[in-house]
């Protein structure tokens, strides 16, 4: 969930002291606090990538200076301290952080530690605190992985996305096949307790040998946590634009769900239990629990352009540009471009939406008639495991995570 997409909400102005309604802060302390760092940059634009992300070309002009990523760390730095200052005296150490992007490890590896320790020297970081950074991997070796790890990281996510010439190369992506691997040694070697690889699945081109090639690769790396998500085309990427001259087939929906069988069927006899609809772990504790903050609606402040925040039903998003979010803060004002105040039933609704994605699932009492009416005809048609369902949960079945989105709809009724 790193990524930052690249079109933001509406939503009510941000007070320029970026304080919150005192209802925010109201229970805190039996919530769990993190961080995501957004580093807004790339060194090329993938051609299916949607995100706010930038490259040095995009920046140079207005605000380019003010968006340089020699000064970001300090940028970020400066937010950490505004948001000690918007959080007051919780007393919350902060339980996990994530660095994504972008292309986190662009930056040195001393800028990513000096943004990790200002979150230590504000918050302070639990005793198990889980440190992630997302990386390229043609953009790390191993002194950089040291150096991480010595500074703090202790948790590290590759974008390996295929194993395949080919697709890498419809994906724009610029690494070369083998060097994902590669990368989980070395961070092993590092000392790196937990590492991830992020695959895509169903980019055109790809056939469901390619598929399953990428899938062997990654369990064979030694990885403890695979994430494998469906190609969505976004509309205004490079990509989109190619299938729609004709230059590149588009993927279907059954090609997407043969390929997400594939995965589970290769992951869990690998040793990899499913939980989340979209990623494998080996144990529980190679589970992302950054991520887990976010589906299960703890709270957790987003630092950087377009970054999105939540704190007690407050949720936040700042200015998307480095230069527009650089001046913000240099003015002594918070980078927040608008917020908005999440009702009791815009509550009750996203905790379906996300629960239900989560192997525990989501308690039946969340549902009103309507939707309680509609899980009673998803376990009837095998969408629904009865054993939890019994025990007053709902919880996907393998044919209920292929239509997730379906099962949600009309839950949330």
């Amino acid at each position: 969930m790193g990524p930052m997409p690249s079109v933001l909400p509406d939503g009510e102005p941000v007070p320029e002291d970026g304080a919150l309604p005192a209802r925010a802060l109201e229970g805190a302390g039996d919530r769990p606090l993190g961080f995501y760092l957004h580093v807004p940059y790339c060194a090329t634009r993938c051609g299916y990538c949607d995100f706010n992300t930038y490259t040095a070309s995009e920046l140079r002009g207005a605000g380019g200076v003010l968006a340089s990523r020699d000064n970001y760390a300090g940028q970020v730095a400066e937010e950490i301290r505004l948001a000690r200052k918007v959080l007051g005296d919780d007393p919350r150490p902060v339980r996990t952080v994530f660095v994504g992007g972008g292309t986190p490890t662009l930056l040195a590896a001393g800028d990513l530690v000096r943004m990790l320790g200002a979150i230590r020297d504000e918050f302070g970081l639990a005793d198990d605190a889980e440190v992630t950074t997302e990386a390229n991997p043609e953009s790390v070796d191993p002194a950089y992985l040291e150096e991480l790890r010595a500074g703090g990281f202790n948790r590290i996510s590759f974008g390996m996305q295929s194993a395949r010439p080919h697709v890498l190369k419809i994906l724009d992506r610029t690494h070369t096949p083998g060097r994902p691997e590669a990368c989980v040694a070395e961070a092993r070697a590092a000392g790196f307790a937990h590492v991830n690889l992020d695959l895509i699945y169903g980019t055109p081109g790809e056939s469901d040998d390619d598929w399953r090639a990428s899938l062997e690769a990654a369990v064979g790396a030694g990885p403890d946590h695979v994430s494998a998500y469906a190609l969505i085309v976004e509309e205004g990427t490079q990509l989109a634009r190619r299938i729609r001259r004709g230059e590149v087939p588009m993927t279907d929906d059954d090609v997407h769900a043969d390929r997400y069988l594939i995965a589970e069927e290769l992951l869990s006899r690998a040793g990899f239990d499913w939980y989340e609809v979209s990623n494998w772990a080996t144990s529980e504790a190679g589970r992302c629990l950054h991520n887990e903050l976010y589906w299960r609606g703890a709270d957790w402040w987003g630092a950087g352009p377009g970054a999105h925040s939540h704190v007690g039903g407050v949720r936040w998003w700042n200015v998307k540009h480095p230069g527009a979010y650089a001046a913000a803060l240099g003015a002594g004002k918070s980078p927040g471009a608008g917020r908005e105040l999440l009702s009791e039933e815009d509550r009750r609704v996203e905790r379906i939406l996300l629960e239900l994605r989560l192997r525990e699932g989501c308690p039946l009492d969340l549902l009103r008639p309507e939707g309680l009416a509609a899980s009673r005809r998803a376990l009837a048609d095998g969408l629904l495991d009865p054993e939890p369902y019994a025990a007053g949960r709902a919880v996907l079945t393998l044919r209920g995570r292929l239509l997730a989105d379906a099962v949600v709809r009309d839950l949330v009724d």
